[in-house]
């Protein structure tokens, strides 16, 4: 996807990505998330990602988002690990569906480019073909990911009581992204 002359794509998630989880746990990014993890909560999230990165089952996917920045003498594009972004199994109000987060370091924000990234993984969890529905849940208090959740194409069913990280309450809006019928 095209973002001010760049494009943005996903890759799926690798052993070699634990940097861009290091860097995606600062304060600023974490805030609306209960905080930093500690570096045993990242190695144990990067394991969950790396597994997830490869699952073939419909249970989810991993993603680093990668901003093109140019292109090699064989037409390739080069890029830049700019976030992550994914999708997962998660049970909610009783019903199986699939919810989906993403993060983009502090020098990439705000050029549309987590949008872009939930965009593609949208088209992920379409192409699943398992669940009907795909839920994120950012704080209320987190404007810039409500908005991408609106400008993906998601409807706001409403705010509710989230837990995350477990033992954290957390007070959400419930967005919904019908992946149509299968």
């Amino acid at each position: 996807m095209g973002i001010n002359g760049s494009t943005v794509r996903i890759e799926p998630w690798s052993e070699d990505d634990f940097d861009l989880l290091r860097s995606a746990n600062a304060p600023e990014l974490m805030d609306h998330l209960g905080g930093p993890e500690t570096e045993e909560q990242l190695v144990t999230r990067h394991l969950r990602y790396v597994d997830l990165s490869t699952d073939r089952t419909g249970r989810g996917r991993m993603f680093r988002i990668v901003l093109e920045t140019g292109g090699n003498a064989a037409g390739e594009g080069e890029g830049q690990a700019a976030g992550s972004v994914g999708f997962w199994e998660q049970t909610w109000n009783g019903e199986r569906v699939y919810e989906t987060g993403w993060s983009v370091l502090p020098g990439f924000q705000g050029r549309g480019i987590a949008t872009a990234g939930t965009l593609a993984v949208i088209e992920q969890a379409r192409a699943a073909r398992k669940h009907r529905f795909l839920h994120a849940f950012p704080s209320v208090d987190n404007t810039p990911s409500n908005a991408v959740c609106k400008k993906a194409g998601f409807t706001l069913v409403g705010e509710c009581e989230f837990e995350y990280p477990p033992g954290h309450p957390l007070r959400s809006n419930d967005w919904r992204l019908d992946l149509g019928p299968f």
